[in-house]
């Protein structure tokens, strides 16, 4: 089974780290509002996908989405935007 790390970002320009076995339903879910949607994103309005990244098992999905939580903006926007040099100095 394949898992996703997931970055998303709303209108109001926060960012969201997740992780999910079924990054299409998860989409939904937060699209929709559903229980199953972090309260983070029921609270915001639209939003985009800007990056994800694909692991072989839960444990190693889980780990990635806890290391980019606890990086600084500037580190995740250098992620998103594939800048790895500036990745690398932050």
């Amino acid at each position: 089974m394949i898992y996703f790390v997931y970055i998303l970002r709303f209108s109001d320009n926060s960012l969201y780290i997740g992780q999910t076995n079924n990054l299409e339903q998860r989409l939904k879910d937060h699209l929709n509002k559903k229980e199953k949607s972090s309260k983070f994103s029921k609270e915001r309005r639209n939003f985009k996908l800007v990056y994800q990244e694909n692991y072989a098992s839960r444990l190693k999905s889980m780990r990635r989405e806890k290391q980019l939580k606890g990086w600084t903006r500037a580190k995740k926007e250098a992620l998103i935007s594939g800048n790895k040099e500036l990745l690398k100095k932050l």
